[in-house]
């Protein structure tokens, strides 16, 4: 048998437990003018079917009687709202998922396709201006070509101009100079070269004064073969400019250059 005691104590406690079954205040019908049946929404997208998702935790209870109960806790909380944040076409919920995904890729490939110019022309000008920058300087370009006049040079001499900051020598060959470098043997020469290779016309010598050694200055109508010769490591070059004694590995290079007319020649 329960005591007194533990039935004041049964009694202290009890508490009142809504149910499913038996609820606290019994239904009052009212009569209403108009019925109204509210529609429900149907759910076409994640957004719409995510509505129907519980939001907050949930706790569940047991009563003794064995009824049961879910509650969804925090009710009160106020969910975070974006609608001002998401595209108009995108907040129906009657329009169908791939028509919005469709709308949202038109948007993005623009937005991309917009970005990929603007980069695309902005790098042009940046690797343009860059390039442009690196190149030749007015003063530079003036000395690209140089023109000489050939009725200033005597036969048999030499003689020394400047094009694009390096020497450059000219000399006007003589019968006996010609004849004796046709007649060389090429198997002799460290670097094998007709003389005829190396001259447009055989009285006119076109060559650049820079020795392929160590890129000194030679010295013409010197030298064991009667050309140039290169006194800081002692280069012996013939009357074509190619090499013939000493440590320097190629001939003297020829650059471009050609005959405007009879009196004129264009170096460059």
């Amino acid at each position: 048998m329960i005591s007194v005691g533990r039935v004041a104590q049964l009694a202290a406690t009890k508490q009142v437990v809504p149910s499913l079954l038996q609820p606290l205040i019994p239904p009052i019908a009212q009569k209403a003018d108009k019925l109204i049946v509210q529609q429900q929404e149907i759910a076409k997208t994640h957004y719409s079917l995510s509505k129907r998702l519980l939001k907050n935790a949930v706790s569940a209870s047991r009563s003794l009687a064995g009824t049961q109960q879910a509650r969804c806790a925090h009710t009160d909380i106020r969910i975070p709202d974006f609608n001002e944040y998401r595209r108009a076409a995108n907040k129906s919920s009657k329009k169908s998922e791939d028509s919005n995904l469709m709308e949202g890729r038109v948007f993005t490939y623009l937005l991309v396709g917009s970005g990929a110019i603007a980069a695309a022309y902005s790098g042009k000008a940046l690797v343009h201006q860059f390039v442009s920058s690196m190149s030749a300087s007015a003063d530079v370009l003036a000395m690209a070509k140089v023109d000489i006049k050939l009725a200033d040079i005597p036969e048999g001499k030499h003689v020394t101009f400047k094009w694009r900051g390096k020497p450059l020598f000219v000399r006007h060959r003589t019968a006996e100079e010609i004849e004796a470098e046709k007649s060389v043997n090429l198997a002799e020469l460290r670097d094998p070269q007709h003389d005829d290779d190396r001259v447009q016309k055989p009285e006119w010598l076109v060559i650049l004064g820079v020795c392929t050694h160590l890129g000194c200055v030679p010295i013409a109508n010197a030298g064991d073969y009667g050309g140039y010769y290169c006194p800081c490591h002692g280069s012996h070059y013939d009357c074509s400019g190619r090499i013939r004694k000493g440590p320097a590995p190629l001939n003297l290079e020829v650059p471009f250059y050609e005959f405007a007319d009879d009196e004129t020649l264009v170096v460059g």
